[in-house]
């Protein structure tokens, strides 16, 4: 490319609940012989705030061989079907998986970085693998789709449910209860979502075609014989990587992470590739510097410059913080701002400043109302962002599960203003007596309708996206529901109050991370925002129905904003701010 690229990771090992998970399955499978030991949790983390190129240097082994896992192209269903069972057939007989010769962007589609080969993690979670393509660009690990195709199988999916989200910062997300995966919590591990992942209809595999799956992706790791790409430039043949016997020493793997493939069963292998990928995963980081904080964009400098705290003191929590924040920056007579003079993007044309407009975006963002609901005056001046009771800063999320109205409105669209509204949706012994008839399909239940984990359609009215109400309580899915119910903001729900409580996931999404927005359009669960002014517009708009008693459980901290039109270019503005190199080295 001329460009040297890499990740900006500033490793940080996961503490307690990651680690302790990783226990949990290294004990697993020591029983059968498999690991040489547990992992040891007794030693501390390395320091989150790893200068760039030192990171790049350690480099742990089992990160390294995790990537290559998350580029593998050969665990697709297409690859079974067209390789004639030969694990190392490249180039496949006939062309690769067409969903892969193009990548899709709201303006159509372009060419694509995989073209011949199958579905792979990186297709939908793209670094610089398109930043040379017309209409392409760098990611950060997202990519250009509204909803992400998926491999046609016959059956009538031809994209995901939802829109592609950005893993960056994915392993900040260790507070109990936030540790929980996907957009809707659906998943308790990295672990549990890489190995479904894998055996599922991103990959072209059906439901009912799980142990297929799963026996293949052991055949590729069992049968590769060293000589691809990936292999060649990443340690060589699985078996010998796995087994922690790679005649590359930067891919020799902790003994936690060995595996004797001859030996492990078919399900054993898939979840040390799954414990792999989320190693790699759990690597992801926006820059930062050697004290931890956030480095990389024009905010960041920002703050640097006019000697704000760009991260919590210890043991002050993000809000607490944020509002620390609020009360400096209204003290800040003489604001220092970030021009060209203090820095340039080389990945994209963007000016690297942080001006009085940004600043303005930056007080609206903090804002929160004087009292507990927004008074006359706040509506008719605006300026009352509320978004950092959700995106609180640093890290600009959360990690809860929020109901925006998103759903709503894609629903009003398609069906008329007022239709999510009179929806019919079962309340929970109904929906759980006949999961067939509301709920996701899974392996257990493969024929399962999964009408309200889908996107809006015009011609057909049952469909809507009600994101956690199809995890909550669901019992193919097995999510803890204390854990979702701290995510939604509740208390302990005893049994007695588990209607009530189902009625209040309707429509809750996980709270993103805002960090380099630039680089993760289009936005929202769905794609259906294109820029970040219809992203302020839409919270603008469904602040006001909020208020109104229009938003069918309504989140009420929506509610509590308060913007005029005059707001949406200047958080805008800010929200651009926080773009920042990513992947640079």
């Amino acid at each position: 490319m001329g460009i040297a690229l890499r990740r900006r990771n500033n490793r940080m090992t996961r503490l307690n609940s990651h680690a302790l998970r990783l226990v949990g399955l290294a004990a697993l499978l020591a029983t059968a012989g498999i690991f040489a030991k547990a992992m040891d949790i007794s030693a501390q983390p390395p320091s989150p705030a790893r200068q760039s190129a030192e990171a790049e240097e350690a480099e742990p082994a089992e990160v390294l061989v995790g990537e290559r896992l998350f580029e593998e192209t050969r665990f697709a269903q297409f690859y079974f079907a067209n390789s004639g069972g030969d694990a190392n057939a490249e180039p496949l007989p006939g062309g690769g998986d067409p969903v892969v010769a193009t990548l899709m962007t709201p303006d159509g589609p372009i060419a694509g970085p995989f073209a011949g080969k199958s579905m792979s993690c990186r297709q939908c979670h793209l670094e610089s693998q398109a930043a040379e393509t017309p209409g392409g660009g760098f990611r950060t690990y997202a990519d250009f789709a509204v909803r992400s195709p998926v491999p046609d199988r016959g059956d009538g999916e031809k994209v995901t449910v939802r829109n592609s989200p950005s893993l960056v910062n994915l392993a900040l997300n260790t507070t109990a209860p936030a540790e929980l995966y996907h957009l809707d919590g659906q998943f308790p591990n990295l672990e549990k979502l890489v190995a479904d992942t894998l055996t599922d209809r991103n990959f072209g595999w059906k439901l009912t075609e799980r142990q297929a799956a799963i026996r293949h992706v052991a055949s590729i790791v069992r049968n590769d014989n060293g000589q691809g790409e990936l292999a060649q430039q990443n340690g060589g043949a699985y078996a010998l990587v796995l087994a922690g016997k790679s005649p590359d020493p930067r891919f020799v793997l902790p003994e936690s992470y060995r595996l004797d493939v001859a030996r492990a069963t078919d399900e054993q292998i898939l979840y040390a590739v799954g414990r792999l990928m989320a190693a790699y995963m759990d690597s992801l980081f926006f820059a930062r510097d050697e004290e931890g904080a956030f480095a990389g964009s024009p905010y960041d400098v920002f703050l640097q410059k006019n000697g704000l705290p760009r991260r919590p003191a210890p043991g002050e929590s993000d809000l607490a913080y944020s509002r620390r924040l609020r009360g400096l920056l209204a003290n800040l007579k003489q604001p220092r701002f970030v021009t060209p003079a203090d820095g340039a993007f080389e990945l994209s044309d963007q000016p690297f400043a942080f001006g009085a407009q940004e600043l303005v975006g930056l007080q609206i963002f903090l804002a929160e109302p004087q009292g507990r609901a927004v008074g006359a005056t706040e509506l008719q001046q605006g300026k009352v962002g509320n978004c950092m009771v959700c995106h609180v800063a640093p890290k600009f999320t959360d990690f809860s599960l929020h109901n925006t109205g998103a759903s709503q409105q894609e629903y009003d669209d398609a069906h008329g203003e007022g239709a999510f509204a009179n929806l019919p949706i079962p309340a929970l012994k109904e929906r759980n007596t006949n999961y067939d008839a509301y709920l996701p399909p899974t392996s257990l239940h493969p024929n399962a309708s999964g009408v309200f984990r889908k996107p809006a359609d015009s011609a057909n009215p049952a469909l809507a996206d009600l994101g956690a109400w199809n995890v909550y309580l669901n019992p193919d899915f097995k999510v803890p529901p204390e854990k979702l119910e701290a995510l939604m903001g509740l208390a302990k729900v005893p049994n007695s109050g588990k209607d009530a409580a189902l009625t209040q996931s309707l429509g809750r999404f996980k709270t993103p991370g805002l960090r380099d927005l630039a680089d993760s359009a289009p936005y929202l669960h769905n794609g259906s925002k294109g820029t970040l002014e219809e992203v302020a517009e839409f919270y603008r708009s469904f602040s006001q129905k909020t208020r109104a008693a229009q938003v069918r459980n309504a989140d009420l901290e929506i509610g509590r904003i308060a913007l005029v039109q005059d707001d949406v270019a200047a958080l805008a503005a800010f929200m651009r701010s926080l773009k920042e190199d990513y992947g640079l080295d």
